[in-house]
């Protein structure tokens, strides 16, 4: 089952290349919403329509439920406008994290009863939706008021099957570690430039009584996303799970145990929180927002909601590039991560104005987005001046970052089919509970891709 290829990585990372290009040179509470959305709209950029009598609710799942992260009020906002335009329609929000949401939208696919939108994730993740017919053909919408120009080149090949468009992306990221500062130098610990130097500043940090790195491990991807990176890098360079589809390798590779090894090294020190796997992503982040834990890997999406929180705001982050193991890999070498995506439901009882909907707030999206100081990593071209729009220096290293960008991997689970993938998650999170031997970890996985080969 192949999904991706050199050529779709390097199609999507230009279009990364460009967002940064442009930005620099021109320059969940995890409970259900469905309240209406209350902030001042921004103005419409797209045509009024779908204006008639008929009362028409359109179910809008999503995976922004943290009010602390500017996308939240950012939806809330274009919800809000689209609805003063178009009193026949209601946007009901079903905001969710992201594990909650992944297992909601099984259970409603299984009774093929899927929201009017949805969110899916890439490639492999998104192909068992698409074999079930569920999401309508986005082709003829992202043709109308010029919004398939608005995304980056190549972006959309991750969510496109047998010549049809199914969703829409809301970001084009890389993989970074966030770094607390002031906790740093309080410490008296150094930026590690590679693992072993990573490991040495988690036990620095932990003998001053601090947590070295949050994560949110409920949500299994987050842990698998950090593995992924250490594997990136003791393989040499991209490509490991590609040679695996292609029977060049298998995951009893050194590579892969060596990487099994590393990242054990890394729990085995203290590196994350006490309970890691009851965290999910919110409250994981939330860690690091709040000054709680010194360094926090994940996607450049999480720079918006981190330069809003507490210790954004008083200029306590920096960045830095995930460093070599064992001498191998190369920094400028990225987790690529093409985000996560609005689908429509080919049985909506109203797929016309949810096709509308989904229209107009694709449009408004960026500009939006970057307002509220959430554009790092869109996967819609910005051409806007970051600084002078007052993005912090944290914000405008992560969006150089992105100019640095030499190529990379996709997470497990967007390369791997499903079954293939929730052995993996398994596996890896099952490494934050006890110490496993490497190369049965290994054995695990290969039987767990042969036993779900396609």
């Amino acid at each position: 089952m192949k999904f991706l290829n050199r050529k779709m990585l390097l199609s999507a990372m230009a279009g990364v290349l460009a967002v940064s290009l442009a930005a620099c040179g021109s320059s969940g509470n995890n409970k259900n919403d469905t309240s209406s959305p209350g902030s001042s709209p921004a103005a419409s950029e797209s045509p009024k329509s779908g204006g008639g009598n008929e009362k028409v609710t359109i179910t809008f799942q999503n995976i922004y439920p943290d009010p602390t992260d500017p996308k939240y009020s950012m939806l809330r906002k274009i919800v809000a406008q689209y609805e003063a335009d178009h009193p026949n329609v209601k946007i009901e929000l079903d905001s969710l994290n992201t594990d909650q949401q992944k297992l909601k939208l099984k259970t409603q696919a299984a009774s093929k009863e899927v929201p009017d939108i949805t969110i899916v994730n890439p490639a492999a993740q998104m192909k068992p939706f698409v074999d079930a017919d569920l999401f309508a053909p986005l082709n003829e919408m992202v043709e109308k008021n010029g919004l398939k120009d608005t995304f980056q080149e190549g972006i959309l090949d991750y969510y496109s099957f047998n010549g049809n468009l199914y969703a829409l992306p809301d970001g084009n990221n890389i993989a970074l570690i966030y770094y607390n500062k002031k906790m740093f130098e309080e410490a008296g610990a150094k930026v590690p430039t590679t693992f072993e130097e990573l490991v040495d500043t988690v036990k620095q940090l932990k003998s001053k009584g601090m947590t070295p790195i949050a994560i949110g491990e409920k949500d299994s991807w987050t842990g698998s996303f950090l593995f992924m990176n250490v594997l990136l890098r003791t393989n040499g360079g991209p490509g490991f799970l590609q040679d695996v589809l292609d029977g060049k390798k298998t995951f009893e590779d050194p590579a892969f145990v060596e990487a099994v090894d590393a990242f054990q090294n890394l729990v085995q020190a203290g590196a994350f929180q006490e309970g890691a796997t009851s965290f999910d992503y919110n409250a994981g982040e939330n860690l690091f927002k709040t000054g709680k834990a010194a360094m926090y890997f994940m996607g450049s999406w999480a720079t918006g909601g981190i330069e809003t929180s507490t210790v954004g705001e008083n200029g306590e982050v920096g960045v830095f590039k995930f460093p070599t193991v064992g001498g191998k890999g190369n920094p400028d070498e990225f987790m690529l991560a093409p985000g996560s995506a609005f689908a429509v439901s080919k049985n909506s009882k109203h797929l016309e104005e949810t096709l509308d909907f989904l229209n107009y707030f694709m449009l408004n999206y960026p500009k939006e987005a970057f307002a509220v100081k959430g554009a790092v990593g869109v996967a819609q071209n910005i051409d806007e001046d970051f600084k002078a729009a007052g993005y912090s220096d944290m914000a405008m290293e992560v969006l150089g970052m992105f100019k640095d960008v030499k190529g990379g991997d996709l997470a497990f689970d967007n390369t791997m089919n499903p079954g293939t993938a929730q052995v993996h998650l398994s596996s890896i999170q099952n490494l934050f509970v006890a110490k496993k031997d490497s190369a049965e970890v290994g054995k695990e996985h290969q039987k767990g891709y042969e036993e779900n080969k396609e």
